[in-house]
C-alpha cells in the first residue's frame, strides 16, 4: 500500500476520533495509528469505491497538485473536468476503462467541441489516473491506452504595429490606451495586470513585480511611452482604489471585465481577434526578432519551459528567408 493510500485512510480515521478526543491524545493516537499501519495493507469494501472514492482521491489528488506548485487555476480545472467525468457516467472510479473516457470524449466532439479542449481534457484523464496508479492507488492504470487526440496546429499571428496603434486611437479615454501600452509592452497575463497596485508601479525605473503562477514573483518592464500613458491616466483618476486600473463602477478591473474592454476597442477599430494572451504573444515575438536571447524572453514572460516560450512566438518568413541568405 502506497504513502498516499495510507494517508487517505489515516484521514478517515482521524475524523472519526477528532471530536471525542482532545488534541493532544488525538496527535499520539494517529502517531501510533501512522506507525503500526507500516506493517500491514488494507483492502477496502468493494461498496467502497462506489459510495466514496472517487470524491476522496479526486481531492487527495488536488492536494498533491497544490503541494506540487500547480497555480489555483489548474487545480480548479482538474476539480471541474475530473467532476464532470464522474457525474456525466456514474461509473465508480475502480470500474472507469479508457473505454469509458473514450466514449465520453466521443460525446463533447458531437456536440462540438474542438480537438484542442478535447486534448487537454486527455491530459488531465491521464494526469490523473497515472498518478493514482503510481501511487498505488488503483491497480491499474485506464490511460494507458488513451493515445493523443491530434490538433490542427494554427498559425498565431502577432499584433502589427498598425494593429496598435489603430487600437490606441480606437480607445476613448486615458485608462484604456494605458491598458493596451501596458500589456504590450510588459507581456503581462491578464490575471497579473488585474492584481497589481498603482504603489506597485515603478514609473522612474520603469519596472514593477508581479505575481505569477504558481505564486512566483518577477519583474517586468516598460517603455517610456507607457509610463507617459500610465502617468496621465493617474494624474486624471478620482477614486481611491489601489488598483492599477480601476473599472467602471468598481475598485478593480476584472479578466473579464480587460476582455469584454478589449472586445468593444476591437469592433471600433476593426481589428480582428484582439485578446489580452495576443499581447504576450506579440512581445516575445518582437524580441526574439530584436535578437534577445530566448532564456531571457521566458524569464520575462514567466515562464520555466522554454518549449513554451518557443510556442509564443512567430517565426516571420522573411526574418527567415534573410537569414538562409547569410549562409548560402
Amino acid at each position: 500500500m502506497s504513502i498516499e493510500a495510507k494517508q487517505l485512510l489515516i484521514r478517515e480515521i482521524e475524523g472519526t476520533l477528532s471530536d471525542k478526543l482532545t488534541a493532544d491524545t488525538l496527535r499520539t493516537v494517529m502517531a501510533e495509528i501512522e506507525t503500526g499501519m507500516m506493517e500491514y495493507t488494507v483492502d477496502r469494501d468493494p461498496t467502497y469505491w462506489k459510495q466514496n472514492a472517487f470524491d476522496e482521491l479526486l481531492e487527495t489528488f488536488l492536494e498533491a497538485k497544490k503541494i506540487e506548485g500547480r497555480s489555483e487555476k489548474t487545480v480548479e480545472r482538474y476539480k471541474y473536468i475530473l467532476g464532470r467525468l464522474r457525474d456525466e457516467t456514474g461509473i465508480p472510479i475502480d470500474r472507469m476503462t479508457v473505454f469509458t473516457m473514450r466514449s465520453w470524449l466521443s460525446k463533447e466532439q458531437a456536440r462540438g467541441i474542438g480537438d484542442k479542449t478535447l486534448e487537454g481534457y486527455r491530459c488531465v484523464f491521464s494526469s490523473f489516473f497515472g498518478w493514482l496508479h503510481k501511487e498505488g492507488l488503483l491497480p491499474g492504470n485506464p490511460c494507458a491506452n488513451l493515445g493523443p487526440i491530434k490538433c490542427r496546429k494554427q498559425v498565431k499571428v502577432p499584433y502589427s504595429e498598425i494593429d496598435i496603434e489603430i487600437l490606441k486611437e480606437a480607445c476613448d479615454n486615458s485608462r484604456d490606451k494605458a491598458m493596451i501600452s501596458f500589456l504590450l509592452s510588459t507581456g503581462c497575463r491578464i490575471s497579473e495586470v488585474c492584481g497589481l497596485n498603482r504603489e506597485s508601479v515603478d514609473l522612474k525605473n520603469l519596472e514593477c513585480t508581479v505575481l505569477g503562477k504558481g505564486d512566483k514573483e518577477r519583474t517586468v518592464f516598460f517603455d517610456d511611452v507607457t509610463a507617459m500613458l500610465l502617468n496621465r491616466y493617474f494624474s486624471e483618476r478620482k477614486d481611491n482604489s489601489p488598483a492599477l486600473f480601476a473599472g467602471k463602477g468598481t475598485d478593480r478591473m476584472t479578466p473579464g471585465g480587460v476582455r469584454a474592454k478589449l472586445k468593444t476597442i476591437a469592433q471600433r477599430a476593426h481589428v480582428e481577434n484582439v485578446h489580452p494572451h495576443r499581447f504576450r504573444r506579440t512581445l516575445a515575438t518582437t524580441l526574439i526578432d530584436r535578437g534577445m536571447d530566448i532564456q531571457e524572453v521566458a524569464a520575462l514572460l514567466g515562464h520555466e519551459k522554454l518549449d513554451t516560450t518557443l510556442k509564443y512566438v512567430y517565426i516571420n518568413k522573411v526574418n527567415v528567408k534573410n537569414a538562409y541568405k547569410k549562409y548560402v
